[in-house]
């Protein structure tokens, strides 16, 4: 039976999977198999949820799991602690890059309308710098576009391709850049320029997570100890606000038929009295219409 509830301001949301995630994130919808796919970052796992008929699976990873996403080719392409790897569809692992950094882990990724992974890192700590963002293409290519990162996360392209979205989260800011095909190969000089802000999260609203984009080009980003998801325009005005019951708002991405549905990861890491939904996937039927994401082309 799907449990339901109602936000602060009305909004209808469902408990799409009750789970107890220590660091749920990335959530990322699978056109394909028609399926939700999710992480536990810190408890390395990767989730399946399909919608249609409740049906869920769980694969546990080596090592901590910063992100999941399909690939054009079938199976799943990982963003771990020490570099990218592969899952073939006959759930055989491989690494496409390895790259290991002692005390740095893997964060969030996304999928660029190119087919290249734009893969974060962060360190443990949470150092300024010691992050970064890099693009991956299909045969193990990496650029690093941002060198200079303390959390690596959010990221994504408005509608046309010609902006790219991102969150480096202690920044308290959702940054925009425009995007150019003729970088210069092997450095991702002039890929992404003109940085700038386009939005700031206030003090006592917490800090900018997970994002993605709808069709309409406007930016929905998770709260970190802010308790919501926000819709900012592509001018950076804030237009909607879906206060939730858990404080740690982690990601969230358009899924089901229709690409019309909001599913939002949550956590429950560093609380001492955690609500019962922290760490479920919630879910806000009609909540905007999204674009489909690309699987990756690797």
């Amino acid at each position: 039976m799907t449990e339901h509830g109602t936000t602060p301001t009305g909004t209808a949301y469902d408990v799409a999977v009750r789970a107890e995630a220590s660091l749920g994130e990335g959530p990322t919808w699978d056109p394909v198999t028609g399926r939700l796919l999710w992480i536990d970052i810190l408890n390395s796992r990767v989730h399946t949820y399909d919608p249609a008929t409740g049906r869920r699976t769980v694969r546990r990873t080596d090592q901590h799991v910063g992100a999941v996403k399909p690939r054009a080719g079938g199976g799943l392409v990982l963003n771990l602690r020490d570099g990218i790897g592969l899952l073939d569809p006959d759930d055989t692992f491989r690494w496409l890059h390895r790259e290991v950094v002692p005390g740095r882990r893997a964060n969030d990724a996304a999928v660029a309308p190119d087919g290249t992974l734009w893969a974060g890192t962060m360190r443990y700590d949470e150092a300024p710098g010691g992050g970064s963002l890099s693009r991956v293409t299909g045969d193990g290519t990496v650029e690093v576009l941002l060198g200079d990162v303390a959390v690596s996360n959010g990221t994504g392209w408005s509608p046309d391709g010609r902006l790219m979205y991102y969150v480096d989260s202690p920044t308290r800011r959702i940054d925009v850049f425009d995007v150019f095909e003729d970088a210069d190969p092997g450095t991702g000089e002039g890929r992404i320029t003109g940085r700038r802000a386009l939005a700031a999260i206030e003090d006592g609203a917490g800090f900018p997570d997970g994002l993605c984009v709808d069709a309409e080009g406007c930016v929905w980003v998770a709260l970190w100890d802010g308790g919501a998801v926000r819709r900012y325009t592509p001018s950076g005005d804030l237009d909607r606000v879906i206060p939730l019951p858990v404080p740690r708002v982690t990601a969230c991405a358009f899924g089901g038929p229709g690409l019309t549905d909001l599913y939002i990861t949550t956590a429950r890491v560093g609380l001492t009295a955690p609500h019962p939904l922290a760490g479920s996937v919630l879910v806000v039927p009609g909540a905007g219409r999204g674009v489909a994401q690309p699987a990756f082309a690797g």
